[in-house]
């Protein structure tokens, strides 16, 4: 395999990892990239160094903050997840087309919306029908713990994504598994026919 495909790889990984943890907290994967660009960790596709500067960091720090303090709100949460939704499937298309360096612009792109945004969707939605479970099972009492799994989730998928890339490959796959595991257990069933 040429060296540039590998590298392309590792890229996909990072993009994809940052994409998941976008489902679980919008803005927080963003500033862990800005930060581990800024650190020399990540090389950013041009155009995308702002993530890394000053104003950018500083910005996405206050916007994490915000998001976070509003996920411990009950009932506020569920309202975000309307808003969070289209966002965290924009964040996903901007971290996988940040840093997928090596590929062609428009691979990268169309990369970045399918994969990038399809990954981010995906877990935005499995976690908003967990939360209206979760307000429905507990009239919202339950909300806060499931806030900070999720921004638990959320910080450990976006460094694994930036350290250990190819394992963040393998997390959004058996993440998919699971969906459609799931999926299958409650649309797969036959529905009972009255006689």
């Amino acid at each position: 395999m040429d060296p540039g495909w590998g590298e392309a790889v590792l890229s996909v990984g990072v993009g994809l990892g940052l994409a998941a943890a976008a489902g679980l907290r919008v803005f927080l994967p963003l500033l862990m990239l800005g930060a581990a660009a800024r650190l020399g960790w990540v090389p950013l596709v041009e155009g995308f160094d702002w993530l890394s500067s000053t104003s950018g960091l500083t910005a996405l720090g206050v916007a994490t903050i915000l998001e976070v303090g509003a996920y411990y709100v009950p009932w506020i949460d569920n309202l975000l997840d309307t808003v969070a939704a289209p966002l965290a499937v924009l964040t996903g298309v901007l971290a996988t087309a940040a840093v997928t360096t090596d590929l062609p612009p428009p691979l990268r792109w169309a990369l970045a919306v399918v994969a990038g945004g399809g990954t981010a969707g995906a877990v935005q939605a499995v976690t908003s029908l967990a939360r209206l479970k979760s307000s429905a099972l507990t009239a919202g009492l339950g909300n806060p713990l499931l806030a900070t799994l999720e921004l638990a989730g959320s910080f450990l998928t976006s460094l694994v994504a930036i350290v250990l890339p190819v394992v963040a490959i393998g997390l959004v796959i058996a993440f998919f598994l699971l969906i459609r595991r799931v999926a299958r257990g409650m649309f797969g069933r036959r529905v009972p026919q009255a006689p």
